[in-house]
């Protein structure tokens, strides 16, 4: 619905760009602002307007006269979605509650999500993660989504980003491919997650044991080890589901949760987490955007439980507030 239907209530004078469904939202000087509006844009297949909607042609055309980039403050921070809507605003659902929480002033953002992209991504992550289909994706799938990512962080460059961040998962694969000779900086949401773990100082739940810690994802964001490499920085061992649990447990979950089996899929993901906790881990990092909402927000398993965008929103809350105080 998302994907056919943009709607936007804007409560102040402001600048609206829609471009191949990317939105951007940018405050302005009144002077040169438009007047407060409520506006629906509908775009075809295509991501086209249609010609009739003369509203909302006379609305793109005016703004595609605007010159520079989208927004100019030296903290603005440039998301790149990727598997879903959902995900990306998931994360910034807690970006905005958690710029709440520390005070933080407005935060300028670009937000940019591409319906190609996310079904690019969500095939990529079932191929690899069902029980019916578990083919290798080809070097041209990868070589398409690496191209895409890519073009999407130029755009954000472009639009003024000073920092861009990726809520997603599976697009860390490539993370190091996409950002290279990138001008601006970027936060890896693994590098984020380890880094608070370390600044926890957790205590090993054995004694002369090493810190410990779990990680459940799909099959696909396991394989390529980012998760696993950036916590190995950090001093700890890294404990994954094995083969077995693999198998019979989070595959399967994943595959309830894609037949709307909910019920299935929350007793298949409680068996894989309590066989990560039996391992002596001190938490677990549920790095899947699947996975993330099946557990009510109850579920005493999930006190044991991290999600990587918690800690990707706080340290990009982070710098924003420090990119603020340096160019004042």
């Amino acid at each position: 619905m998302l994907d056919r239907s943009l709607q936007m209530s804007l409560n102040c004078p402001s600048y609206l760009l829609v471009r191949q469904r990317t939105l951007c939202y940018k405050r302005l000087n009144p002077v040169r602002a438009m007047p407060p509006s409520s506006v629906i844009l509908h775009t075809d297949e295509s991501g086209k307007f249609p010609e009739s909607r003369k509203t909302c042609n006379s609305l793109i055309a005016s703004l595609s006269s605007y010159d520079g980039p989208l927004l100019s403050a030296p903290n603005t921070v440039g998301i790149l979605g990727g598997l879903s809507v959902d995900s990306t605003l998931n994360f910034l659902r807690k970006f905005v509650h958690l710029s709440k929480e520390n005070e933080a002033k407005c935060i300028p953002f670009v937000v940019c999500s591409d319906p190609v992209l996310n079904r690019e991504l969500s095939s990529l992550e079932r191929s690899s993660s069902s029980l019916c289909s578990r083919n290798e994706p080809s070097q041209s799938d990868h070589t398409r989504i690496v191209e895409n990512l890519w073009s999407k962080r130029v755009f954000l460059e472009k639009s003024g980003a000073h920092c861009i961040v990726m809520p997603c998962h599976i697009s860390h694969s490539w993370h190091d491919e996409v950002f290279k000779g990138c001008s601006v900086h970027s936060l890896h949401m693994a590098e984020c997650v380890a880094r608070e773990l370390k600044e926890a100082g957790l205590k090993p739940l054995e004694a002369g044991s090493p810190l410990r810690i779990g990680v459940l994802a799909t099959e696909a964001t396991l394989k390529a080890g980012f998760y696993q490499e950036k916590l190995q920085i950090e001093g700890f061992e890294v404990v994954m589901p094995d083969k077995a649990t693999m198998e019979h447990a989070v595959i399967p979950a994943i595959d309830a949760l894609n037949r709307k089996d909910m019920e299935g899929a929350r007793n298949l993901l409680r068996i894989a987490l309590q066989v990560l906790l039996v391992r002596a881990v001190n938490t677990v990092i549920i790095a899947s955007d699947d996975m993330r909402d099946v557990l009510p927000r109850d579920d005493p398993l999930l006190k044991k439980c991290i999600d990587p965008m918690d800690a990707l929103a706080r340290s990009t809350i982070k710098w924003a507030q420090q990119a603020a105080e340096e160019a004042t």
